[in-house]
């Protein structure tokens, strides 16, 4: 498969994951959906492994990186639905997607590295488009508080760290689907430790209308996963990374197919999801 259409499922799965768990999160909680996921994610791939009969053989470099993105992926996974319990699937995703300046400002702060044009334009319009998509929210959010945005800008925090990692590991082993379930157990080990601890303000909550949504917003992350990895592994970044960054804009059509009476989203939101969008495109081609 071409690795185009693979980061455009990437892209689809990521969208229709997040308007699953969206629907979940009407009945449970986003630690609930964090550990279903996490679960889907671990059955699905290992599923995937074994039916092709071998274990690959991996490099210990790449088995570090994808450990390291494991033990990141319950904390990216679960502030990204608290985000979009909190603010809305659209907006959070919107905000997500926005890392790719983090790479940018510490390169400009921290490594003296020189901003192109293309890269200004892409920073200003991924600034413009943040400013947009949380324009006045506490007149479209019933209860909104503004510290509700740290959990996506969170998201985006972690997702800056763990792409570059994944990418590492497909360097130097290329095997995105065991790589990718690698990351399913040690990923759900460490979230199940996490609840069992002091830390954990809440147990699980199970609730019949959560349950497939939850399911089904697992399995098209893990697609969606993997698809970018197997994007990446066949596929130069400046050409997977612009196509994965419409998932946003996924995101938002699904939103107003499926939630356009519970999710408010107005033209501020809307253009504020393309800026973002066109900013990330922008700023993948200055690498």
């Amino acid at each position: 498969m071409s690795p185009h259409l693979l980061a455009l499922l990437s892209a689809i799965g990521f969208g229709l994951a997040n308007v699953s768990v969206k629907q979940g999160l009407n009945y449970s909680t986003a630690g609930t959906a964090t550990l279903v996921s996490l679960i889907a994610h671990t059955i699905l791939l290992w599923a995937a492994v074994l039916a092709q009969g071998t274990i690959p053989t991996v490099k210990f470099a790449a088995v570090a990186a994808i450990t390291l993105t494991g033990l990141l992926q319950p904390v990216m996974r679960l502030c990204n639905y608290i985000g979009i319990e909190k603010v809305g699937a659209s907006r959070a995703v919107t905000l997500r997607n926005s890392f790719p300046i983090l790479s940018v400002i510490l390169g400009v702060a921290v490594l003296g590295e020189e901003l192109s044009a293309l890269g200004v334009m892409g920073t200003l319009l991924v600034v413009t488009g943040l400013i947009l998509t949380t324009w006045r929210l506490e007149d479209r959010i019933v209860n909104f508080r503004k510290r509700h945005l740290l959990f996506p800008l969170v998201t985006a925090l972690v997702t800056a760290v763990a792409h570059p990692l994944r990418r590492y590991a497909l360097t130097v082993s290329n095997e995105p689907l065991f790589l990718t379930a690698l990351v399913g157990p040690i990923s759900l080990l460490a979230f199940t430790v996490y609840l069992s601890s002091p830390l954990s303000k809440e147990k699980p909550l199970w609730h019949r209308k959560a349950l497939w949504p939850f399911i089904m917003g697992g399995i098209f992350e893990t697609l969606g996963v993997l698809s970018m990895l197997a994007a990446f592994s066949s596929g130069p970044v400046v050409l997977v990374s612009p196509i994965t960054a419409t998932a946003p804009i996924w995101t938002m059509l699904f939103v107003a197919v499926f939630f356009r009476d519970l999710e408010r989203l107005g033209a501020a939101a809307v253009t504020g999801t393309f800026c973002v969008v066109a900013g990330v495109i922008a700023l993948s081609f200055t690498h």
